[in-house]
């Protein structure tokens, strides 16, 4: 057992951190009030290598590991959790890719991500279901040689800017998840438009959508495995990028830490700074086993990824925890703050309204505890 990283990943985490520094808190509190995604930091991402970084060598990409992917999540997410989620839905929507496509498929798909700024797209919940993921009321159907897809995605990330959305439909309303298909679908697929999603409580800096499909035709080398393989390849994926998400949780969570052992150095009260107050001790403490468990958590779910091995029970785990565990820092770091922590001045009201998202998307934590649950009773 190790828990030291390697001179490669340290230099990776250095980067995401000097990115984060000089590109993201900068800008983040200018793109939250906008509502504006900022395509700039998106293009700086490429250029550095920590966008898509988890394509494949055959495909042209870095193919780093989830573990690495996670070092970088929390550095990002240490900064906007907004901009965060631009960067890792694309690994969102690249994964379904990697774990039901075929090699051609990944560097036809794959390949142009590694030449251009671009990012990818997941499309599975809609405005009628969430959770009961295999409800859902998107068509397939399949003419000759091709899918044409009819219905409406909701709470879409990159949706609509993303040059490659993976659509999950059925081919059968009453056939639950066995009718489920994965489609691969072209940001400029005749049929297909979106929608932006305003006026969100946090992660203003994204992009959420909801996506139309008017008769949207595919041709049917854009299905991801097998008729019926759909639902499969959603929780696999979902399974797998959750982990990002309790990474970028640990992420927000240091930053509130952070900005509170500040804030809590420098207020004074009763005259001497408010650190010195045990109340105010014990919050900072409460934060620093949040964040310390849960990295050891998130890091722990995502070495079982690289190694293979089955990962569904660690991830919810991680996920719940993590999420949960931010939501709790980023709202003890208003309380340290008083007034000043309920307006945009200081940074700690963003991080209370960006994480709570974190307990709600890629899984509610409800679903995570019916995970972790049915692990335990199976």
């Amino acid at each position: 057992m190790d828990f030291t990283l390697n001179d490669e990943q340290r230099q990776l985490q250095q980067l995401a951190r000097d990115f984060t520094r000089k590109e993201i808190i900068p800008i983040a509190s200018e793109y939250d009030q906008k509502e504006e995604l900022p395509w700039q930091v998106v293009e700086k991402a490429f250029e550095v290598g920590l966008l898509n970084p988890s394509i494949p060598e055959h495909a042209g990409g870095l193919g780093l590991g989830m573990f690495d992917e996670c070092l970088i999540g929390e550095e990002i997410a240490y900064g906007c959790m907004g901009i965060y989620t631009v960067l890792m839905a694309s690994e969102l929507g690249i994964a379904p890719i990697l774990i039901g496509g075929t090699e051609e498929q990944q560097k036809r798909f794959l390949t142009p991500l590694t030449e251009k700024a671009g990012l990818a797209a997941f499309a599975l919940s809609e405005p009628n279901n969430g959770s009961d993921a295999a409800a859902m009321g998107t068509t397939a159907v399949l003419d000759g040689d091709e899918w044409v897809i009819n219905g409406t995605k909701m709470w879409i990330s990159n949706g609509g800017l993303a040059e490659v959305t993976v659509v999950f439909a059925t081919t059968d309303k009453q056939g639950g998840h066995k009718a489920t298909v994965a489609l691969v679908v072209p940001k400029d697929a005749p049929g297909f438009s979106y929608n932006k999603i305003k006026h969100k409580l946090g992660q203003r800096a994204s992009l959420t959508s909801e996506l139309v499909f008017e008769n949207v035709r595919v041709p049917k080398e854009n299905q991801l495995g097998g008729l019926g393989d759909g639902f499969k390849i959603a929780m696999k994926t979902l399974d797998k990028t959750r982990i990002p998400v309790a990474a970028g949780s640990v992420g927000i969570a240091r930053r509130a830490m952070e900005e509170s052992v500040k804030y809590a150095k420098d207020r004074e009260a009763f005259g001497k700074p408010i650190a010195q107050f045990q109340a105010i001790q014990f919050k900072l403490a409460e934060m620093a086993i949040g964040i310390e468990t849960g990295r050891l958590m998130y890091q722990k779910a995502a070495w079982l990824v690289d190694q293979g091995q089955p990962h569904g029970f660690e991830s919810a785990i991680a996920k719940a925890y993590c999420s949960e565990m931010a939501f709790s820092a980023a709202n003890e770091g208003i309380q340290i703050h008083g007034g000043y922590g309920y307006v945009a001045e200081y940074p700690v009201e963003k991080l209370l309204r960006d994480v709570k998202l974190n307990m709600i998307y890629e899984g509610t934590n409800e679903i995570q505890r019916v995970v972790i649950s049915r692990n335990l009773l199976k």
